[in-house]
Parts: structure tokens; sequence; C-alpha cells
């Protein structure tokens, strides 16, 4: 599963809840799972967590804002280590802008942002068709990133792929295997008395139920 990260100011909480929702789908369907801060229960160390989830991390989305931009955390901490690791291939990072801002001058500014040519969500007569520009773009990056890391999902899937995919071959052995058989004469006694007695147990019980349907009928063998 694709792991992506969310970074971005608390101010535009609202708008990354309602992205959150826009990728329902993706989680749903296994595509990805996301991080946000919110997630960080309660006693545990705030900086060490976000930092734990922002090196494993294969999407980094940026909610781009004034307040974003504005914020030490997000501007000086957060987006610089992910540029830095997208820098070195070693994940993705997204602008999504959120609302009007500076953004372009920012060292993120030279890669593509969505929605289509930086329009700020915030500007769309609907903001689901902006959301809906995200999201596909989001399944997009996810598709890319699994087909590149190929090798790692399939280590987690390769035993299951490995049986079905295996070709039984049955071992190598003669098609006449049969054995020529000689009955001695015990055997041949044994036989005969074994069907004679099942033969007279077959007619009597036909003439048993004969009887119990026909009552007319004299079924007992005159000698």
């Amino acid at each position: 599963m694709i792991s992506v990260f969310f970074s971005y100011s608390h101010r535009d909480e609202a708008l990354r809840d309602e992205l959150e929702i826009h990728l329902s789908s993706l989680k749903r369907q296994g595509a990805i799972g996301t991080w946000h801060d919110r997630r960080i229960d309660a006693g545990h160390e705030v900086d060490s967590e976000i930092s734990e989830h922002l090196e494993l991390a294969d999407i980094i989305l940026l909610l781009v804002s004034p307040y974003f931009i504005a914020s030490d955390y997000c501007y000086d901490i957060e987006m610089n280590r992910a540029m830095e690791r997208h820098k070195r291939g070693e994940a993705l990072v997204i602008p999504i802008i959120l609302h009007p801002c500076d953004w372009r001058a920012a060292p993120f500014g030279k890669l593509m942002a969505v929605p289509t040519d930086g329009k700020p969500i915030s500007k769309f007569p609907n903001q689901h068709d902006a959301f809906l520009e995200v999201t596909k773009a989001v399944r997009k990056a996810a598709e890319d990133m699994r087909l590149r890391l190929s090798p790692r999902f399939s280590d987690e899937t390769l035993p299951e792929a490995s049986n079905r995919n295996a070709t039984i071959v049955p071992d190598i052995r003669s098609s006449n295997l049969r054995i020529k058989k000689e009955f001695t004469d015990l055997e041949k006694d044994r036989f005969l008395g074994e069907a004679f007695e099942y033969i007279a147990k077959f007619f009597e019980g036909s003439l048993s139920e004969l009887k119990a349907r026909n009552a007319e009928v004299d079924t007992e063998c005159g000698c």
C-alpha cells in the first residue's frame, strides 16, 4: 500500500478533511493509506511521530496556502525535508494549492501542482470539481509509484501468487501398471458361495415386498 502524508496548516484543517473524504475510494481499494498529525495518540511525542511518518511516506501532499507558507513548522521542517526526499527519489511531493498565495517562488514552485495550472481550490465555483482533479492526480501518482516499487509489493504477495501460478508436474511413471491375476480354487469357491448367498437374499427380499404390496399373491414355494 502506498503511504500518503499530509503536510498542512491547522488553519486549513477543514479543506484537509474534505480532501481526505475524496480520497476515500482509493483507501477503500487498498491503493493508499493516509496519515496526518491528528492521528497522533495522546501521550506520544509529536515531533518524533511526524518525523517518522514523513520519512516513511511514499507520497507527500503539500496543502499550500498563505497559512502553510507562514508556518515555520510546515515550511522549514516538513516542506524542506519533503523536498530533500523528493530530490533523492525517495518520495513524490505533490503541491495542492488551497488558496491564492505566492507559492511559485517556493522550493516546490517548479513542481507540477494541482488543480490544473495551480488554480486554488477555493477559487472553484464547485470545490468538488477541484477535489476530483486532486483525487485523479493522487490516483495516477499512486499507480506509478506502485509500479516503480513493484518488487516491494511483489514480496508481500509472493506466496499467494506462487501458489496460484504454480504448475503441478506429475511424477513420471509407466501407464501400464496392471498385474495379471490368477484366482485359486479356494477363491473361486468363495466367490460362488458369496454370489449365491447374495442372489438368494435378493429374491427373498423381493418376494417379501411383493407379498406386502399384493396380499393375494402366494409366494410360498411348495415342495
